[in-house]
């Protein structure tokens, strides 16, 4: 076996392999000495069949096999022989296209090699925390806004006319060709205008009754309503207002705290306390990532494979066009060209991506079955009734498995660096914190 360089320029590379017929034959017998054990024809007792019957039954089809693994064989000789990584997968191609039976086989490899990383002193890297306290004012300000989601409703002043968000309270009566019919009426019923909770229709036309006032809403049940019997049907509901209420913020109190699965009002503060926390952390976090990013961006610099970067620019500009032009789902749209904004992404997200790889070899951070378990978890929520399906999925999926366990790797990478930079606390407001996140969402 023959391997010879044809190309050395930068990052690519390129190969002729050539493996000889005496080679190929010698990998032929070989194969089909292993299975000769195993093998029965009539005539001859299981394991006696001649290697030359053998070779003329199942010669053709176990030369090709031979031939893939000698190929492959000489690839993975010259990677352990050389070091190189291949960016993306080789281009292989045999180049002598009238081959026949007693031929060397002779094929072309071209790769690009994913560059030397250069060593970074990560204790020289210095980057400042955000730190934020939930204070009382903080707590205050969640505790308003969870009132006005556990809403209450008050008597609105007598004469007053309903309008959206507004809650009646009435007794109806339901009928269809003059009759009334099972489930459509009901005596002191609590509706809320707009909630959509009634048949289309009926709602808006309860925006402008008062209390004491006696209302017929007309309306129609849907074609595919689930009772079959009134589907498509018009119905008369005559509607006796009882009261008109507005919605108000609930009392922040120990029984507003309950609704919230709190034991008190001072337990309910805690848990605000320590979610809003929670969510500064979080977010401190993101942004000493980027300081990070920036900073190793800044350290280092070498060569990067082009079709890295130009599969990663085709794929931003892919999904920025899709950003812009939301109503387009699928793919069917003009071809995207990328700019040399994209280009510019790209050669950042390239850069940091192969050094965070790197670095994450180097320190033998790792993924665990577990982490992926709870992430695959995390995700299969978005899908009720389907988390199983969806489990099954990734597990048969390696490709999504890959796309799920990137990102763990590289926040692990991430954190691994932060315990070796030099990090510096610095207490700010949560308007600053905010307005450092804004940042970078402008960015």
């Amino acid at each position: 076996m023959q391997v010879k360089e044809t190309l050395n320029e930068g990052l690519k590379r390129g190969y002729t392999i050539t493996v000889t017929a005496a080679e190929l034959d010698a990998k032929v017998n070989e194969k089909l000495k292993e299975a000769q054990s195993e093998v029965e024809m009539k005539g001859f007792r299981k394991g006696k069949v001649p290697m030359a019957l053998l070779k003329k039954q199942f010669g053709p089809k176990v030369l090709g096999e031979a031939m893939q693994e000698a190929v492959d064989g000489a690839m993975n000789e010259h990677f352990d022989a050389t070091g190189d990584r291949p960016a993306m997968q080789p281009d292989v191609k045999m180049t002598n296209d009238d081959w026949k039976e007693g031929d060397d086989v002779e094929v072309e490899m071209t790769y690009e090699k994913l560059p030397a990383i250069p060593e970074v002193d990560l204790t020289k890297i210095k980057l400042e925390k955000m730190v934020v306290k939930a204070d009382d004012a903080s707590i205050d300000e969640a505790l308003a806004s969870l009132a006005e989601t556990a809403q209450d409703f008050k008597a609105r002043k007598k004469g007053s006319k309903a309008k959206d968000g507004d809650q009646v309270v009435m007794d109806f009566l339901g009928k269809v060709d003059g009759e009334a019919f099972d489930g459509g009426s009901a005596e002191d019923y609590p509706l809320v205008l707009g909630s959509n909770s009634f048949i289309p229709g009926f709602e808006e036309q309860l925006v402008g009754v008062k209390a004491d006032e006696v209302k017929d809403v007309t309306v129609n049940f849907p074609d595919e309503y689930q009772a079959a019997h009134l589907a498509g049907k018009e119905a008369v509901f005559t509607c006796t207002i009882k009261e008109v209420k507005e919605a108000v913020a609930a009392e922040i109190n120990d029984e507003m705290a309950a609704k919230f699965g709190a034991e008190d009002l001072a337990a309910l503060k805690v848990q605000i306390g320590e979610r809003l926390e929670a969510e500064y952390v979080g977010a401190s976090r993101a942004i000493m990532k980027r300081g990070l990013l920036d900073a190793l961006d800044g350290l280092v610099d070498f060569d990067l494979p082009p079709s890295l970067l130009d599969a990663e620019a085709g794929q931003i500009a892919h999904q920025l066009w899709h950003e812009d032009n939301p109503d387009v789902q699928g793919h069917d749209h003009p071809e995207i060209e990328t700019t040399d904004e994209h280009k510019k992404l790209a050669t950042r997200r390239v850069r940091l991506g192969l050094l965070l790889a790197e670095l994450g070899q180097n320190a033998e951070v790792e993924v665990t079955d577990a982490e992926m378990t709870q992430a695959i978890m995390n995700q299969a929520r978005q899908y009720p009734g389907q988390e199983r399906q969806f489990f099954e999925f990734v597990q048969q999926n390696q490709q999504m498995q890959q796309q799920m366990r990137a990102p763990i790797f590289e926040d692990k990478v991430v954190d691994y660096v932060f315990a070796q930079a030099t990090v510096t606390e610095k207490e700010v407001s949560k308007d600053d914190l905010q307005k450092a996140i804004e940042a970078l969402d402008a960015e």
